[in-house]
Order: C-alpha cells, then sequence, then structure tokens
C-alpha cells in the first residue's frame, strides 16, 4: 500500500500541484513568479555557486530528459562502451560540479547575515531537498553504476508509463533503496516548485529579444574606464549571435520531438481503433488478468505451505538449473551438485534484480545478462569486480520420498539434517521455508 502511494500515487499528486499551483500563480499572482535575486546584497560567493550549480545541473536534466524522449536512440548510442564511459564520466562530473554549486548556495543562505532577513524557511527546505536529491544521484551512480544504459529499461519505462496513465509499480519496487529514494524526493520537489522560488524556471524572457537597445552610462568615470576595456564586442552583435543560438536549441528540440510526437498525438486524438483491433486489444488485457490471477492464487499456495515440490532429484542436472518460485514469489534456480545433492539458489540479481540466467558455465558459474555478473553457483559469490557486491543467497531443500516422508533436509545455512543418497532419483527435491527467517 505504501509503495503504491510512493510510486503512482504521489508522482501524479505531485504533478497535479506543479500544473494547477504554477497556473495559480502565474494567473492570480503573477509579480510573484521570480527568484528575487539576492546579488545585489551579496554577490561573491553567489557566483562560486550560482555558476557551478546551473552548469551541472543543465547537463544532468539533459542526461535525464533525452533517455525519456527517446530512449531508443538513447539506447543505441549507450550501447557503445566508450560513450556509455564518456557519458557516466560526465554525468558524474555535472553532478560534482551541481552538488558543489548547491552547497555554497545553502551555506551562503544560512551564513550570510544581509541575506537571513530575505531569506524563507521554503529557500532553506527547497535548497536541502535538491542538496539531498544530488546527493542520491551521485550515490545511485557509485552503488550501481552504467545507469546510462539500465535506466532506459526500468525507470523511463515506469516514468512513461505515469504518463500514459498505465504506471507500472514493478518497475521501481524491486530497485534498491537509493534509486527508491531518487525518484520519491524528484517527485517531492515537483510538489514544492509553485510554493517555492523554483517556480521561476517556467519564465522565458522572450521580451529582452525583441526588447529596444538599451545603453548603460556610468556615472562613476573610474567604473566607465573599467568596463570600456571589457571585452564583448558590439552589443547588437552578441545579441544576434543569441538568436542563431537560440534557433539552434530550437531545431534540435523540434528534431527531437519528432521521436515522440506520434506518441503524443495518438494518445490526445483518443480511440479511433477498429473492431478487430479493439478485439485483440481486449484479448490482451483478459490474458494479463488472467496471469494476475494465477499470480494470485500460486502466492495464496506459496503462503500456506511449508515444502514446495521443484522436481525428482534424478531431474535435476550440474549445469542446466531448473527454474522456480519461492515463497516470496521470487525466480530461483536448482542445481544438481558434484555429491549428488540438490543446490538450491536465488535467480534475482543482488545488484539491481534481474534475474540470471540458469546455464553454468566450465566453471560453474551462472550469469546476469543485465551488466554482467557471474555467480558461483555453489558459494553464491560474484566475480571480482562484477557490479554485483553480494552474494545470491541459497535455499533450503528437502528430499520428500513417493510415500510424503522427509528422508533429508538442509536448512539455508546449516548442516544436512537425516541420510542423503544420491540414488533417489525417484525422491522429490522440494524448497523449504525458512523459520529464522521466515521465507526463503
Amino acid at each position: 500500500m505504501l509503495e503504491a502511494f510512493l510510486y503512482v500515487g504521489l508522482p501524479y499528486l505531485a504533478l497535479a500541484l506543479l500544473v494547477v499551483g504554477t497556473a495559480y500563480r502565474f494567473v492570480f499572482r503573477p509579480y510573484s513568479v521570480t527568484s528575487l535575486s539576492s546579488q545585489v546584497l551579496e554577490k561573491r560567493s553567489l557566483a562560486w555557486g550560482s555558476v557551478p550549480w546551473h552548469l551541472g545541473i543543465l547537463v544532468v536534466l539533459v542526461g535525464h530528459l533525452v533517455p525519456f524522449l527517446v530512449p531508443g536512440l538513447w539506447q543505441a548510442i549507450v550501447a557503445s562502451e566508450p560513450v556509455l564511459l564518456a557519458v557516466e564520466a560526465i554525468g558524474m562530473a555535472a553532478g560534482v560540479m551541481a552538488l558543489a554549486g548547491i552547497v555554497v548556495l545553502l551555506v551562503r543562505r544560512v551564513l550570510v547575515a544581509r541575506l537571513q532577513s530575505v531569506t524563507t524557511v521554503v529557500d532553506l527546505l527547497v535548497l536541502a531537498v535538491l542538496a539531498a536529491q544530488v546527493v542520491l544521484g551521485l550515490l545511485v551512480a557509485v552503488l550501481h553504476p552504467w545507469g546510462a544504459a539500465w535506466a532506459p529499461g526500468t525507470l523511463m519505462r515506469y516514468l512513461h508509463g505515469l504518463f500514459t496513465l498505465s504506471p507500472d509499480l514493478g518497475l521501481v519496487s524491486e530497485m534498491p533503496p537509493a534509486v527508491k529514494a531518487h525518484v520519491v524526493l524528484a517527485f517531492a520537489l515537483f510538489a514544492l516548485v509553485p510554493f517555492s522560488r523554483l517556480v521561476h524556471a517556467f519564465v522565458v524572457p522572450v521580451g529582452y529579444l525583441v526588447r529596444p537597445f538599451q545603453r548603460v552610462v556610468w556615472a562613476s568615470a573610474r567604473r566607465a574606464e573599467s568596463v570600456a576595456v571589457l571585452p564583448g564586442g558590439d552589443p547588437e552583435e552578441g545579441r544576434r549571435g543569441l538568436m542563431r543560438g537560440l534557433a539552434g536549441v530550437g531545431g534540435a528540440a523540434a528534431l527531437m520531438a519528432v521521436g515522440v510526437f506520434d506518441k503524443v498525438a495518438r494518445f490526445v486524438k483518443g480511440d479511433d481503433m477498429t473492431k478487430a483491433e479493439k478485439e485483440a486489444l481486449l484479448s490482451q488485457k483478459l490474458e494479463r488478468l488472467e496471469q494476475t490471477a494465477e499470480q494470485r492464487a500460486l502466492e495464496l499456495e506459496r503462503m500456506r505451505k511449508e515444502l514446495i515440490p521443484i522436481a525428482k532429484l534424478g531431474e535435476l542436472l550440474p549445469a542446466a538449473g531448473k527454474y522456480f518460485i519461492d515463497f516470496e514469489m521470487r525466480a530461483a534456480l536448482a542445481f544438481k551438485g558434484a555429491d549428488g545433492a540438490p543446490i538450491l539458489i536465488s535467480a534475482k540479481c543482488t545488484h539491481l534484480g534481474c534475474t540470471v540466467g540458469s546455464q553454468a558455465d566450465e566453471q560453474g558459474r551462472i550469469l546476469c545478462p543485465c551488466h554482467v555478473s557471474y555467480f558461483d553457483i555453489k558459494t553464491g559469490q560474484p566475480n571480482e569486480g562484477a557490479p554485483a557486491k553480494t552474494p545470491l543467497p541459497h535455499l533450503g531443500w528437502a528430499l520428500r520420498g513417493p510415500d510424503g516422508k522427509i528422508v533429508a533436509q538442509k536448512p539455508a545455512g546449516r548442516a544436512l539434517e537425516g541420510t542423503f543418497d544420491p540414488s533417489l532419483a525417484d525422491h522429490e527435491v522440494c524448497v523449504i521455508r525458512d523459520t529464522d527467517r521466515g521465507a526463503v
């Protein structure tokens, strides 16, 4: 219930507040839509904070926005290892730059006496949340690297589901805690926008581009002399250069929009399917409902039983694992060990929860194809340098005869109980519930 609120309810609530609150301020309080610059009160530390913050966060936002708008193009780009390394390095550098800038701005608001009188609680809250969000982003980049490669298939699909009114909770609910917190805090920031200075991000100074040219005349002769020697050239030429730059950015944005225009147009246009297409869509929905019902029935069965039958002992193989679903409704694998005893091991990668492969290599390792981690079947340990840092947990097993009696069992992390005979090929291998930890 809490996850449904955090990853479905909170996003829609935050987006509703963003749209309605921002529109209210623009319509009923237009003069409040400003950042209320404090440069007049203090400008030295402002420059050291504002410039790196804006440069860093703009790069980070582009790195988040492009995979969301054109995930296919982005995945094709980062499929090259050198490009992926460059993207990760640039993102990390931009994140560190943004963090340094926001920390300077936060400290400046707290310590500079002249700013304290114009600083509100909301200002400090926004700066603190922004700093925490950047820290979480850096933690995700460090603890779960190569996000540029795995995010389009997970988080970006989750965001697309939100905007198409078909959110998939499973895409984010199994993510690591740092990723979950990063997502929740992002939507919390959206909710804060209408109540803070962040609303000025929606103000585009279009009037500046067409207003009459203004010349500043300095009353101080020393100031006029110092300004006269500064580089910059003709102000009108500078404005024309700005116009050319904006035209280039606008053209690039238009090209990017082509990739998503068709889907947006279909969403706005509404239902124009034929009868056959509607029947096919309803069939797909019915199939999904049936799959969901089967999953719930299986989950109920797991809750009621202490043993889950997997296969006959003689059916298990040393190098080809047999998939099954454990007590926590997670994928697991069953192998036959060198001594003929079963080896039951979780099939959920400890990095980001991908399902590992069932085929063991010549070294007795199974592969997680998402980010290339090899796990030893006997120990569960990942290979050195793998993205996964913790081993796959083993599950307890029991050997049940045709008469229903348990002849041997080995709870997870404990010694063998009973007498195991590898010749009992017709006996059934079952996964047992771990009484110390609840479900295995």
